[in-house]
This record gives C-alpha cells, structure tokens and sequence, in this order.
C-alpha cells in the first residue's frame, strides 16, 4: 500500500499526485499525527479511517471539502485528535554548492539548551532535532516531522525583524541539510512575512496540510 512517506518522497523529486480530482486515504504516518495534505488537483487524507467513512463525509462535488472545517472536525473526532494547525507546505533543495553552503550558515552555532518556545514546539513533532543560533538571539531548528520528512522553523527577535534576517535562516535551513536531500516549512497563510522571507529564500510552494495530533 502506497504511504504519505512515499507520496512526499515523490514530491521532492518533482512527481506530484494526479491530477484527477480524487481523494486518496492512507495510513496515519505514525501514533504521533494525521493529516489532510493538500496538492494541485488531489488531496492525500492519512488517517486511520476507511475510504468508505471518508466517502459518507464528503459532498461528491467539493474538491476543498477534505480541507474544511467540517470535515476536519469530523475526522479530529474519528482519529480523537485535534486540529494541530493548517499551513501552507513550502519546499527546497539542499544547497550543494560548498561556497554557497558556507555563506549560508556563517554566523550560526549549534544550540545546546532547549529553553527556547519555539524549540520545545519542535521537540513535540518532530524527531532527531537540531537546533542552531547567532549573536541576535535567532534560531534554526531542523527536525524529521511528518512522515520522517526533514522540516525547518526559524523564530528571530522582534527587534531585528525587517532586515532581511528571516530569508538569511531560510537559506541556512538549506544549507545544514545533506545535499541529496530537501526540506519543507510550513507556514500559516497569514504569516505574510514569513511567506516572503522563505520565497526569497528559494523555496515553492507545493501544497497545504492540516496536521491532527492527540
């Protein structure tokens, strides 16, 4: 049975879902999380529910119904979990280049201590977490989230925002990665700033996810 973990997988190496209109289930990717993943003309629902239930939940003709708030309740329900958050997926190759690669993270330095918010979020939903800062008090965190994909989150002070430090993280993300490899990040829609600072950062857009977690 074809899993989320090979879906993304595909992804990465440019091969999206059809384009067909459909809805595919398949299994949750872990105890931790399910999630609704959202791409151009098809929605992957990895959750441990039937297709029959999922069926019965959706209007025939509602592409966006799996990514609605009735449907996500009804499936937070099913599963007993909530609606963790539900965010745009960006994506990115590694940078390869070693020059570019030591630009991109000088300045940084692996951060041992995890009494940072936004790093003790990242311990909850994701495994094998790195986490590195500089001299402002920002910090880049890598980690293997949703089906052992490798995702980002960068947090900087609000008194060094505006100044082109968010895309500098963004990049460096890519940059602390293997080379034969891509990261994700995802970002709420609202959060324009940081939708600009990973754009720049050379990152796409590819699809949306809501994650459920217990």
């Amino acid at each position: 049975m074809r899993t989320l973990a090979d879906i993304l997988r595909g992804v990465e190496n440019g091969a999206f879902p059809a384009l067909d209109l459909g809805v595919s289930v398949v299994p949750a990717p872990s105890e931790r999380e399910s999630a609704v993943v959202a791409f151009t003309g098809h929605i992957v629902i990895a959750a441990d529910v039937s297709p029959e239930w999922v069926a019965e939940q959706l209007p025939a003709d509602d592409l966006a119904a799996p990514t609605n708030p009735p449907f996500l309740t009804a499936l937070a329900e099913r599963t007993g979990r909530h609606v963790s958050s539900n965010d745009a997926m960006l994506l990115a190759p590694a940078i390869t280049d070693p020059t570019k690669r030591a630009a991109a993270i000088e300045g940084l330095t692996v951060r041992t201590g995890h009494d940072h918010p936004r790093v003790e979020r990242a311990l909850e939903y994701r495994a094998d977490v790195e986490v590195y800062g500089d001299h402002h008090g920002s910090v880049v965190i890598i980690g293997r989230g949703l089906a052992g994909r490798l995702e980002c989150a960068i947090e900087l002070p609000d008194d060094v925002r505006g100044q082109g430090l968010g895309r500098r993280l963004a990049r460096a993300a890519r940059a602390l990665i293997p080379p034969d490899t891509s990261i994700w990040a995802q970002i709420t829609p609202g959060n324009a700033a940081s939708l600009r600072a990973f754009l720049a950062a050379g990152y796409k857009p590819v699809g949306s996810e809501a994650l459920l977690v217990k």
